[in-house]
């Protein structure tokens, strides 16, 4: 299946630190990246970069001043030099899958940027303000009505009008609106959810954005006249 392309998303889900060491190992053959055998990943950093060390596919074993059992050393066939520690971050997108984000070059330059990548002082980039030309005049009718009334159950937002303003908002609930979040929350698809939203008389248009701004965990979106088009949403034809 075709992934349908969402400018909504910002950011990546599930972000973490992997310590990895930069190892040579033979004049003219290429550096190779591999993580410290679980049986020394307490060894800080100082006692790791410049040491030599022993490898295979999977792990690494630093020799210098370590005990490395017998059954351990056999299964690494060949010998280096840490030449650096790095600290990946890796995390995943919408789909699940790995995406590699950067590399830094201490522990504590990871946290940092994973502090900041994950916005945990608030909920950075939830709120959005759109071009009124992503959506025809229908569909603003179909949310300005909505935002005069009490919005019908089972549309998971609620449309409200901007004080002193044309700008009509929605506040989406449930959100991500993906598979598993909306099976967990409430026993449904998102597919189900956006037929609910077309039965309900919803234009296309419309739903297309609440389906694409729901996906990427938006709370607020605000279409506005006057606000400027979001680069890679299509604008509705009139």
């Amino acid at each position: 299946m075709v992934r349908k392309y969402n400018p909504f998303l910002r950011g990546y889900r599930n972000l973490r630190a992997i310590r990895t060491l930069l190892i040579t190992y033979e004049d003219d053959s290429p550096p190779v990246w591999r993580p410290l055998h679980s049986s020394q990943t307490s060894l800080p950093d100082e006692q790791v970069a410049r040491f030599p060390c022993i490898w295979n596919e999977d792990f690494a074993l630093i020799t210098e001043g370590q005990d490395v059992r017998g059954e351990l050393q056999a299964q690494c066939s060949t010998e280096g030099v840490v030449r650096s520690v790095v600290y990946a971050l890796e995390g995943e997108d919408i789909d699940g899958r790995p995406v590699l984000v950067a590399d830094t070059y201490s522990k504590a330059s990871a946290q940092e940027a994973i502090h900041r990548l994950n916005f945990e002082t608030g909920f950075y980039s939830r709120c959005w303000e759109i071009s009124g030309a992503h959506i025809t005049e229908q569909a603003h009718q179909y949310l300005a009505d909505l935002a005069d009334q009490t919005t019908p159950q089972g549309l998971q937002f609620v449309a409200f009008r901007m004080p002193d303003s044309s700008a009509i908002g929605v506040k989406l609930i449930a959100t991500p609106w993906t598979d598993e979040n909306l099976e967990a929350v409430l026993g449904i698809t998102a597919q189900q959810l956006r037929r609910e939203h077309r039965s309900k008389g919803m234009p296309y248009d419309l739903a297309n954005v609440l389906e694409l701004a729901g996906q990427a965990d938006v709370r607020i979106l605000i279409v506005d006249a006057d606000a400027p088009v979001l680069l890679g949403l299509p604008l509705a034809k009139f």
